[in-house]
């Protein structure tokens, strides 16, 4: 199995796509209280499948990195390229919805509004790897997870929603 870096361009691409990806969840991050005194804690009623509060933090790096990787194998086709420029347009939307959902549902302590920003990022993550798979398939299911993780949180969302 080669490298998927293959010049120091490369590499710079790849760093900044990670780091790109990771300040959406440092962004995010900013209104997301879940300790003791925080709304989140303290005011709502969550289902009994919500996991430990640790896993979170370690779930959401490692699919920010994952998501940081395939925006990268997707650049690195060159913005030139057919859907290349439409993939990352669809990516960046998905990025801005993935920060949004946080202002939403922490920010804003709601989680009505976070369960309607959750299902648009829901959409553009699916249109994400629509795009990505017609450009570099891997790219497309290094973002699965991500579906898949956003999918379980839509569900605890929708649940708090339901039971508050």
């Amino acid at each position: 199995m080669g490298s998927i870096v293959h010049s120091p361009r490369s590499l710079l691409l790849l760093a900044g796509c990670v780091l790109c990806t990771n300040a959406a969840g440092i962004l995010g991050s900013l209104v997301t209280q879940t300790g003791p005194g925080s709304w989140y804690a303290d005011e709502l009623i969550k289902p009994w499948f919500v996991p430990p509060g640790i896993a979170f933090p370690i779930v959401w790096t490692i699919l920010y990195v994952l998501m940081g990787v395939a925006l990268f194998l997707v650049l690195r086709k060159g913005l030139d390229e057919p859907g290349v420029s439409m993939a990352a347009g669809v990516f960046g939307v998905q990025l801005i919805l993935n920060i949004a959902w946080s202002f939403a549902f922490f920010g804003l302590q709601s989680p009505f509004a976070g369960f309607l920003v959750i299902l648009a990022l829901w959409c553009a993550i699916a249109a994400s790897i629509w795009y990505f798979y017609r450009i570099d398939k891997a790219a497309a299911y290094l973002l699965v997870p991500y579906i898949a993780w956003v999918s379980f949180a839509a569900l605890i969302n929708a649940t708090v929603l339901y039971i508050n």
